[in-house]
């Protein structure tokens, strides 16, 4: 692996959060308190976070200066002047609601655009996105190309929709009967890979003369940007907040989570083309959220999110953001650690069904190895796999996905590449005594999103 692929950090450190490193028995000891989920784990008994990038972003200089101009109006603010105009400069969009987080506008846009029974194909699911639609009446099928499933095919955009699967569930329900395309980008659960704009536009072309919409989730759209630029022909030139752009001109609106490419702690937003469908959002906006004019947000906050998306198109951002994340798969893959390939934009995907194939799905092993690696180097990650694919409603079975993963998601802006050094040197090492981990089984199954709150002890 060559160093000069992966360029330094285009950051100065000007503000240090001391970590601590507690010894293994009490990691031990922490792991089996917290019920092997790492989600239940103190943060400072964590020495390298690895959760997720929802969020755990480092704000620039320019944002916590912004922070200091928070206009905190319940109507009216100025942020929210401001955010919505940079939203709609980068993004397309006629209008915008804003939403404490993704999960907010999720909600929205469930709620206002689905019909009980009808369906919702999309690139894969995602946890809470699946969730919404199945709570507002919607039945999601999964239309990604077959080689998402796969974690050991190398592909430069396996986030790409199967127009086959498309043609084959509209054939067979009416297009009247599909409430929208859910296209997400990049598609998290099949290991953050990209969607490529020739796959967004033929989605939008097949799409609109049947007069179904399409809508994007827009989460980590930047990294999308960034592969298509890298790996698409015609794209090698063209500036990041341009191919962002162009994505959009394909859809008919987006939801978005501000607390990944938007590089802040909090907010989100949905984008609609639809005037009536805006109108609807608006309303329930008030509803859930708060006022349409900060939705759930502070006033500093939409600040934040707004400088965070101007620089969140800055090339020599990116280029980093992407690289850092590449740069702790390659030192796995050179080891022989089993990941999703190729590696995505904002995360490494640990292929449990490799690395632990002595415990079968139904003992949970990505469970299992997350709370391994916390127990071996204090490196927080999370689990992928059946227990966020979560149980189907009709039958109350698991879902068991083919892609079973724990995933080491780097938050961006915060750690170098020393940190990710410790974070391979822990997997592998782990990896070379693979056979230690012990599945697990259920003490507490939560009956929603069970991933976050669930229970578990050691078969």
């Amino acid at each position: 692996m060559h160093q000069s692929q992966y360029p330094p950090e285009p950051f100065r450190i000007k503000t240090v959060e001391t970590i601590n490193m507690i010894d293994r028995a009490q990691r031990e000891r922490v792991i089996e308190e917290a019920g092997y989920n790492t989600f239940l784990i103190d943060s400072k008994d964590v020495y390298i976070d690895l959760l997720t990038d929802s969020g755990t972003n480092a704000m620039s200089d320019r944002q916590w200066a912004g922070m200091m101009m928070g206009d905190e109006a319940y109507a009216g603010s100025r942020n929210w002047q401001r955010l919505e105009a940079t939203v709609k400069d980068l993004f397309g969009f006629q209008h915008v609601v804003p939403t404490h987080q993704g999960r907010g506008a999720e909600n929205l846009l469930s709620r206002v655009a689905i019909k009980p029974g009808q369906y919702v194909p999309g690139n894969m699911y995602f946890t809470t996105t699946r969730y919404h639609q199945e709570a507002n009446g919607g039945i999601f099928v999964d239309i990604i190309r077959d080689e998402a499933h796969d974690a050991t095919i190398d592909l430069p955009f396996k986030g790409d929709i199967d127009l086959a699967k498309l043609q084959a569930l509209v054939d067979k329900v009416g297009a009247e009967q599909i409430a929208y395309v859910c296209l997400a980008i990049t598609v998290n659960l099949a290991g953050g890979q990209p969607v490529s704009m020739a796959n967004m536009r033929a989605v939008r072309d097949y799409c609109r003369p049947l007069g179904i919409q399409v809508f994007m989730d827009a989460t980590r759209c930047v990294e999308n940007a960034w592969f298509i630029r890298e790996r698409e022909a015609g794209y090698a030139d063209i500036p990041i907040r341009d191919i962002v752009r162009e994505q959009f001109s394909y859809a008919d609106g987006c939801t978005m989570s501000g607390k990944k490419d938007a590089i802040t702690n909090i907010g989100g937003f949905l984008c609609l083309n639809d005037e009536e469908l805006f109108v609807r959002a608006r309303e329930l906006v008030v509803v859930f959220e708060g006022m349409p004019s900060y939705g759930g947000m502070t006033g500093r906050d939409m600040e934040a999110m707004a400088i965070g998306l101007e620089e969140a198109m800055q090339e020599a951002y990116i280029e980093h953001r992407v690289k850092q994340v590449r740069y702790l798969g390659e030192r796995l893959m050179e080891a022989g650690v089993p990941i999703v390939r190729p590696v995505g934009g904002h995360a490494v995907f640990l292929d449990t069904r490799q690395f632990c194939p002595h415990i079968p799905q139904d003992h949970f092993p990505a469970q299992a190895l997350a709370a391994a690696i916390y127990v071996e180097g204090g490196v927080r990650s999370m689990e992928r796999g059946i227990i966020s694919a979560g149980r189907d409603k009709e039958t109350g079975r698991d879902h068991a996905p083919r892609l079973e993963t724990v995933r080491l998601t780097i938050p961006r802006r915060v750690y170098t590449y020393r940190h990710m050094d410790l974070v391979a040197d822990t997997v592998i090492k782990l990896y070379q005594h693979r056979q230690d981990i012990r599945g697990l089984k259920w003490v507490y199954e939560p009956k929603q999103l069970r991933f976050f709150t669930g229970r578990f002890e050691q078969v």
